[in-house]
């Protein structure tokens, strides 16, 4: 049985975005980059909400055909086209899109069915919203959070609404040389 891992990046505060969806604290460099790219290159399935998957689509296909692309750029990029995209939306068509699975409404049940499905993993990219609704169904199994060492004060939360109390396991961290820290945690279960 697959599970979903969340990957975003956060603010010490615990907010994933500022106000305005504003991403611009967010600090990445090679370092990141590398230790990221190991850790994807272990799956080929991806969950997105719409906008994050607009935003994706709008970059990735192309971007190692960029000008002086970068080799996170070349990596990243050969990996989207070939990994398996699920989307939660009401509005995308899914025929306009390749290797793309379209989830609107019944999105519970239907990623519950994938679940069972895939015997890798599903990597949840940023996407608050989507992370919101997903823990809300307890569908999310473990988080990598990358912390930035910034406060926003406002902003999109990392975690909203959540139902009730959900104890984690530290499963790892790592200290990048910026200051980000992942955190990768697993949700526990009640047997």
């Amino acid at each position: 049985m697959g599970k979903i891992v969340l990957f975003m990046h956060c603010s010490l505060d615990g907010f994933a975005a500022g106000p305005k969806g504003e991403m611009n604290w967010i600090h990445v460099d090679q370092e990141i980059f590398d230790y990221v790219a190991t850790r994807i290159a272990a799956t080929n399935t991806a969950l997105y909400g719409r906008i994050t998957f607009e935003m994706m689509e709008s970059y990735w296909p192309t971007a190692a055909d960029k000008p002086g692309a970068s080799k996170h750029d070349i990596e990243h990029a050969a990996w989207y086209k070939t990994a398996h995209k699920i989307v939660l939306s009401n509005t995308l068509d899914q025929t306009k899109f390749t290797n793309t699975t379209v989830i609107g409404a019944n999105y519970p049940e239907e990623l519950r069915k994938i679940k069972q499905e895939t015997t890798g993993e599903i990597l949840l990219f940023g996407s608050p919203s989507t992370a919101h609704a997903l823990l809300k169904e307890n569908l999310i199994d473990e988080c990598w959070l990358f912390v930035n060492p910034v406060l926003l004060s406002e902003g999109i939360p990392v975690f909203a609404d959540v139902q009730a109390k959900q104890q984690l396991n530290l499963v790892k961290t790592q200290v990048f040389s910026s200051g980000v820290v992942c955190l990768h945690h697993e949700m526990k279960r009640e047997s």
